[in-house]
C-alpha cells in the first residue's frame, strides 16, 4: 500500500518561515504520512531542503512580485504539481494567505490554512473568500489570541474549524547548536563580564524598541555595572532608534548587532531577554531564549502570556516604568535560587507546551485533522 502524502504550501524559506515548514512536517514523524514542501518564492538551496524535513522540496523560485494580483502562474504550477504527483494528496498545509489563496483556487483538495498574524481577515475580500471556500477549509492560530481574531473575523464558523496549534520547537537540536556564553560574546564583541539585556527582531512599530530603550534608560542607574542592552535586528527604524538612544544619553550602553544569521545560536551570550512587542501573535524568539536558559520579560498582550505563563516575566505594552523595575528587579536579584527557579519553570513549561512531540499530539487530535486522516 503507498503511503498518503500531504502537500505544504509556503511563501518562502527565508527568516523564519523555513522553521515553519520544519515544524509541520515534523507533524508527520512516525506517521504512514510523507510530506511534500514547495516554497513559491526563494532560490533553491541545499540547506533549505535539509532543513526543511520534508520528503520532497520544490523550490518554484517565483519573486515576490509574480505572486501578488491574481497568481496565475503560482495556481498553474500547483495544480500541475497536484496532479502529476505519482500519489493524490490528501490535503494540503498552506502557510499564511496567499498560499492559501493559491491552494483554493489550484486544487480540490481538503485544505488546513494557518496564520501566523492578527488581522489577515480584516478585509472584506478575504472575508469572502473564506466564506467561499468554508467547505474545505479549517483553520489554525498559532496562539489562542491570533484564532480569536479569526473566529471574530469569521462569525458563524463552527468553533472546531478555527483552532490552535502553537508554535514549537526541537529543544534538543537547537541546544546542541548553541554556542557557549564565552564564544557567543566573543563572536558578537561584547566584553565577557557585562551584564547583557537582549532583543531580537525586527526594527519595526510592531517591535516597539522604543519602550525598550526608555525602560533600559530609566533602570540603568539602578542596573549593575557594565551593563549593556544590544539590540539584533534590521529594519526602518534603525536610525529612529539609535537618535532615540542619543537623546536618552544612552547610546554608549546600548549595541545595535544588525541582522545576525541565525541569532538564536547566540543567545547563552545573553543574561536577559526583553521583547517589548506590540501584541506579538505568538513570540518564538521566546522559546529560543528558553531553550538557552535565559530569562525572560515580555509585554502582557497578543500570544506572548500563553508562552510565558508566568505574571512574574510579563509587563504591560508600552509601559517603560514597569519595564524598569523588572529589570532592575531581575538583574540586581540577590536570590539567586529565585532566577534559577524561573529559568527551571521555562524550562518545564517548554518542555511540556512546545515540543514536536506535544504538538504532533494535539495536532492529529483535532476533530478538524482526525475528519482528513484515514
Amino acid at each position: 500500500m503507498r503511503s498518503p502524502w500531504v502537500l505544504q504550501l509556503c511563501h518562502s524559506h527565508s527568516g523564519p518561515f523555513l522553521e515553519v515548514a520544519r515544524q509541520y512536517a515534523a507533524l508527520f514523524r512516525d506517521t504512514p504520512f510523507k510530506v511534500l514542501t514547495v516554497y513559491l518564492t526563494g532560490a533553491p538551496t541545499e540547506e533549505a531542503r535539509a532543513d526543511s524535513a520534508s520528503d520532497k522540496v520544490v523550490f518554484l523560485d517565483y519573486t515576490s512580485k509574480q505572486i501578488r494580483s491574481l497568481k496565475l502562474n503560482a495556481i498553474r504550477s500547483v495544480r500541475k504539481i497536484a496532479a502529476s504527483h505519482d500519489t493524490p494528496f490528501s490535503f494540503i498545509i498552506a502557510h499564511r494567505f496567499k498560499p492559501i489563496y493559491i491552494a483554493c483556487l489550484a486544487t480540490k483538495l481538503p485544505i488546513i490554512g494557518t496564520h501566523h498574524a492578527f488581522g489577515d481577515y480584516n478585509r472584506l475580500q478575504r472575508r469572502w473568500f473564506a466564506r467561499l471556500f468554508r467547505e474545505r477549509l479549517t483553520l489554525l492560530g498559532v496562539s489562542d489570541a491570533v484564532r480569536d481574531d479569526i473566529r471574530k473575523n469569521l462569525p458563524g464558523w463552527p468553533p472546531e474549524r478555527i483552532e490552535t496549534l502553537h508554535n514549537r520547537i526541537d529543544v534538543d537540536a537547537l541546544r546542541a547548536r548553541l554556542l557557549s556564553r564565552e564564544d557567543a560574546r566573543a563572536r558578537l564583541a561584547l566584553p565577557q563580564e557585562a551584564t547583557v539585556i537582549a532583543n531580537a527582531g525586527r526594527l519595526h512599530p510592531d517591535k516597539d524598541q522604543a519602550t525598550l530603550l526608555k525602560g533600559f534608560a530609566e533602570a540603568l542607574p539602578r542596573l549593575p555595572a557594565e551593563t549593556l542592552l544590544v539590540i539584533a535586528g534590521s529594519g526602518a527604524l534603525e536610525d529612529n532608534l539609535k537618535a532615540l538612544a542619543q537623546k536618552l544619553n544612552i547610546a554608549d550602553y546600548v549595541r545595535f548587532l544588525g541582522q545576525i544569521p541565525d541569532a538564536r545560536r547566540y543567545f547563552r551570550a545573553f543574561d536577559l531577554f526583553a521583547l517589548s512587542s506590540d501584541h506579538e501573535p505568538f513570540g518564538l524568539v521566546l522559546l529560543e531564549a528558553m531553550a538557552a536558559d535565559v530569562p525572560i520579560l515580555a509585554t502582557d498582550c497578543g500570544g506572548a502570556p500563553e508562552v510565558v505563563g508566568d505574571p512574574e516575566q510579563l509587563f504591560p505594552l508600552g509601559a517603560s516604568t514597569k519595564l524598569a523595575e523588572k529589570l532592575v528587579d531581575f538583574l540586581t536579584c540577590q536570590e539567586k535560587t529565585r532566577l534559577a527557579a524561573i529559568t527551571q519553570r521555562n524550562n518545564c513549561r517548554l518542555r511540556e507546551n512546545f515540543t514536536d512531540d506535544i504538538a504532533r499530539e494535539t495536532f492529529l487530535n483535532l476533530p478538524m485533522i482526525r475528519r482528513l486522516l484515514p
